[in-house]
């Protein structure tokens, strides 16, 4: 394998791995505030839409490093949509 290739390949699946990352902050967040009201719904569910579309891409093209990383960066981007309606819900309720 040339070495370019495998320079594109590393660098990739470390590009994929710090984007599933970057959601686990905001994830914190949600987790100490213990309230979402000022976080976009509407917009980590267009996110996780997106991975979905990559995912089946991968899948289709048959490109099994971006099927994991677009499925790693669902679960976090998934969780913290989880979060978003979960305290949503929980703070609906107790008020």
């Amino acid at each position: 394998m040339h070495i370019f290739t495998i320079i594109i390949e590393v660098t990739f699946s470390l590009a994929l791995f710090i984007n599933a990352l970057l959601f686990l902050p905001q994830a914190v967040k949600l987790i100490q505030q213990k309230k979402s009201g000022d976080i976009s719904f509407m917009t980590f569910a267009g996110f996780n839409l997106i991975q979905l579309a990559m995912i089946a891409h991968g899948i289709l093209v048959h490109d099994y490093l971006l099927v994991w990383g677009m499925m790693l960066t669902f679960v976090t981007c998934g969780f913290v949509s989880f979060l978003i309606i979960y305290y949503r819900v929980k703070n609906a309720v107790s008020e």
